[in-house]
């Protein structure tokens, strides 16, 4: 049987191929009678237009770019997720550009929006310069941001200093005085993560509004790994003086600190308490008290912005700030007496 075609339906219901085509993509151009018969046209005839010929139509690539770093740990799976399922209740493809290294990040950030393979670019965590921003708009690309902003751009951002803030806060409150702190490069990082600076600036204001002054000694840094958590919990841990809570950046880095209490024979939480951030799916597993961000729904609100600013691009930029919120597990407690 031949395949039904776009001037099948047109015959069957008694208009041109090009009012059919204005139904499909949605057109206001079309009297309600009109666009019902063009309706029931299709469905009698079970009729499926092409998606090549429909991105013809439209004169879009039906496609957006998500520009991800390191999108294989557990935090950014979760943010495609979100993203995936959006796209998933819409006529959109997605691309991920993965970016590990500064020049991968450049080439990007440059070279995506001028290629013209897609509709709208979500950017997770690299925040653009300005330069980049004004590619952006000479491209009349719509780009939106996810875990990272620019004031000229829409973003869809977790406040992480009031989670820093909240997770310092948790130990505060259950007595705890000395408090480590192991975290992702701050300075030293090229890709300048705003969420590293931004957990790390709540952790120093928690500690300074209980009056507790800051020891560099407890602050640790390095890649994002629990193999480096796992070494630098090492080292807080054999300090003179050693801190009874370690508030770690993520879930992972929270895994190599458990493990090295485990090295050390040091009781979680009797007495070291540990906190993370993120609450990926493994840390109620471990039982992980953490900092919870949404981010299934950071990368589903980041997406649904980008549709709706392929649509219709707004006049100002749009911001969403998802708060975050303190699971509380069995890996924290009040200090050894």
């Amino acid at each position: 049987m031949a395949s039904v075609t776009i001037r099948d339906v047109a015959k069957r219901a008694g208009v041109g191929v090009g009012t059919v085509s204005r139904v499909l993509n949605g057109s206001t151009a079309v009297s309600d009678s009109t666009r019902k018969k063009v309706l029931v046209a299709i469905e009698e005839l079970e009729y499926s237009p092409s998606p090549i010929a429909r991105r013809l139509s439209l004169g879009r690539t039906m496609t957006v770019g998500v520009i991800a770093p390191f999108f294989i740990r557990p935090s950014y799976v979760e943010r495609l997720r979100g993203v995936e399922a959006t796209l998933a209740d819409s006529e959109y493809d997605f691309i991920i550009y993965n970016v590990e290294t500064l020049a991968r990040r450049n080439a990007c950030l440059q070279d995506v929006p001028r290629q013209e393979r897609v509709d709208g670019l979500l950017i997770m965590t690299l925040s653009p310069t300005d330069a980049e921003v004004t590619q952006f708009e000479r491209t009349h690309l719509p780009v939106v941001l996810v875990d990272c902003a620019h004031p000229r751009v829409s973003h869809v951002m977790i406040d992480d200093v009031a989670g820093g803030y909240q997770a310092t806060q948790h130990l505060l409150d259950l007595g705890h005085c000395r408090i480590g702190y192991v975290s992702d490069l701050l300075q030293e990082s090229p890709f300048g993560f705003r969420p590293v600076a931004d957990r790390y600036q709540g952790y120093r204001q928690a500690l300074a509004d209980a009056g507790i002054p800051f020891r560099p000694e407890y602050h640790r840094q390095g890649e994002l790994s629990r193999r480096e958590a796992r070494r630098l919990a090492h080292e807080l841990l054999t300090l003179p003086e050693p801190p009874t809570a370690i508030f770690a950046y993520s879930d992972t880095q929270a895994f190599g600190v458990l493990r090295a209490a485990q090295d050390l024979a040091v009781k979680v939480p009797e007495q070291l308490s540990v906190i993370g951030y993120d609450d990926i799916e493994i840390s109620e597993f471990l039982h992980l008290t953490t900092i919870r961000q949404h981010l299934y729904e950071s990368g589903a609100r980041g997406a649904e912005l980008l549709l709706q600013e392929i649509v219709d691009p707004p006049s100002m930029p749009q911001e969403i700030v998802l708060p975050t919120t303190l699971v509380e597990r069995d890996t924290t407690a009040p200090p050894p007496s």
